[in-house]
């Protein structure tokens, strides 16, 4: 008898142990999402237009974190209508706290209420109850009413159920029989949002021992064997009926019928044993989960916004290098023009993605770019030279033949301002990705990154956008005259 009490003391000693590991890493993933999600906050580096739309994205995130700092735990009842889903969070807060009653979904809104564990609330009979009460006292238990998943349209209910289930961090699905298509495709959409879910079979007293058995048995072998697994299935009684025989005042029986003491205690103790086991653990997981989608959203408006603002930085950059070095007759100046404008284009794009730059650095960059770009910039270079040349002999010379020269200046300085053009669309876009990457080429080096954006380059198209609007300033402008008068 001895040797029987040490191995179960042995066996509860161990169970203990990995309990308490179990704990501790859950801890320690609690703190750890809270210190993520804070930081997500405090460096959300979002611009007022960037915001617009995803205020509530923001909001929910704000929550989330006052969720983590209050040790809140969520726990959300869906069904169909008429499955007791409000009398089974009843039963479990102990109270008459949800609404019940015989009309048609009398469940309208999404409600809640906070469940305080006690001794007394949780039942008694329970093995080690107090253990299991005295690791979760700490949290804050949230039960959440939905409405009756037939009450609203398969698209509305499939975004409620998305919408709720990405939050909370435990699912009960309530059904009192066997389950129907509605409900599996209900089951099924919930369950693809990967939360821990407990299937709640009710009114049980409603059933013959053998049929609650077949029913039972039909749930989890065919119905849900997919999904659940036989532990995650739990059979309660939460407004039970029972028969009562009273004499009336003539003497004789009457049947009459009276709500009984509710069946709650195992779905209580499997609640009891999640939290227990997992709880810190659950909710730092969901948490990131959550947080994570809301993330992906904001990063991504943040970066096509950015990216149309930076597309139009550059546009306008490619239109003002074009139009000043066609207009330029100065040879010298073409080039020393252009770099001064493709500086100011990153200094912009910098400013844009909230990257510090200086003038100094911004012209280092230029020059990295440059250097990855070879050829290309070596080419632009003589090209620009050459055009410069030929475009300022045809300018000199616009007096001497009477304006006939004018057709030729005008095709040379539109061809050089379409080249100047795609050099600065390419260092734009170059320097975009750079930025837009946090000041870091990434897993690729610098000429990769060059080499994919030049291949993606389409340059007739670039020539195309810049062509009429080049054409109508130089018509505007006439070309500059010499009098051959003068020296």
């Amino acid at each position: 008898m001895a040797e029987e009490e040490f191995n179960q003391w042995n066996q509860e000693e161990w169970e203990t142990t990995i309990l308490d590991f179990a704990n501790l890493q859950g801890e320690i993933n609690y703190k750890q999402a809270q210190k993520s999600l804070q930081n997500l906050l405090d460096n959300l580096d979002l611009k007022d237009e960037e915001k617009t739309g995803l205020e509530t994205d923001i909001e929910q995130l704000t929550t989330m974190l006052e969720k983590l700092e209050n040790s809140v735990i969520q726990i959300a009842a869906f069904g169909m209508v008429g499955r007791g889903k409000s009398s089974v969070l009843n039963a479990l807060v102990g109270e008459e706290i949800f609404i019940t009653g015989p009309l048609h979904g009398v469940t309208q809104d999404i409600s809640q209420t906070n469940w305080q564990f006690n001794q007394e609330s949780i039942g008694n009979g329970l093995g080690n109850v107090q253990r299991l009460i005295n690791s979760s006292a700490k949290a804050q238990i949230q039960l959440i009413d939905t409405p009756g998943i037939d009450e609203i349209d398969g698209e509305t209910r499939e975004a409620l159920a998305h919408d709720l289930a990405s939050q909370v961090d435990l699912i009960l699905f309530v059904v009192s029989g066997d389950i129907t298509r509605v409900e599996y495709q209900a089951l099924s959409q919930l369950r693809e949002v990967g939360k821990p879910m407990i299937l709640v079979f009710n009114k049980i007293d409603q059933y013959p021992d053998a049929d609650r058995t077949e029913i039972y048995e039909t749930i989890r072998d065919k119905r849900v064997r997919e999904l659940l697994s036989p532990d995650e299935i739990v059979m309660v009684a939460a407004s039970p009926l029972v028969s009562e025989a009273i004499r009336d005042e003539e003497g004789k029986l009457k049947i009459t019928r009276r709500r009984g003491m509710p069946y709650i205690e195992d779905l209580q103790l499997k609640i009891l044993e999640i939290l227990h086991r997992e709880g810190k653990s659950l909710v730092a997981l969901n948490t990131m989960l959550f947080t994570g989608n809301i993330n992906e959203r904001l990063v991504q408006r943040k970066l096509d916004v950015r990216d149309d603002n930076a597309e139009k930085i550059i546009q306008k950059a490619v239109m003002t290098k074009a139009s000043a070095i066609a207009l330029n007759p100065v040879t010298a100046l073409d080039l020393f023009t252009g770099a001064v404008i493709d500086v100011a284009m990153i200094l912009s794009l910098s400013h844009l993605y909230n990257i510090p730059m200086t003038q100094k650095g911004a012209l280092g960059l230029l020059k990295k770019i440059a250097f990855s770009m070879g050829g290309i910039t070596a080419s632009d270079i003589l090209v620009t030279f050459g055009l410069s040349s030929l475009k300022g002999v045809l300018g000199l010379t616009t007096p001497v033949t009477g304006g006939l020269s004018l057709a030729p200046y005008f095709s040379v300085a539109i061809t050089q301002a379409g080249v100047a053009g795609v050099s600065t669309y390419t260092i734009g876009q170059v320097s975009k990705a750079y930025l837009a990457n946090g000041a870091s080429w990434g897993e690729n080096g610098p000429l990769a990154v060059v080499e994919n954006i030049i291949n993606s380059l389409d340059e007739t198209s670039i020539l195309n956008r810049i062509k009429w609007e080049l054409k109508a300033k130089l018509k505007a402008t006439k070309p500059p005259t010499v009098d051959p008068n003068l020296g």
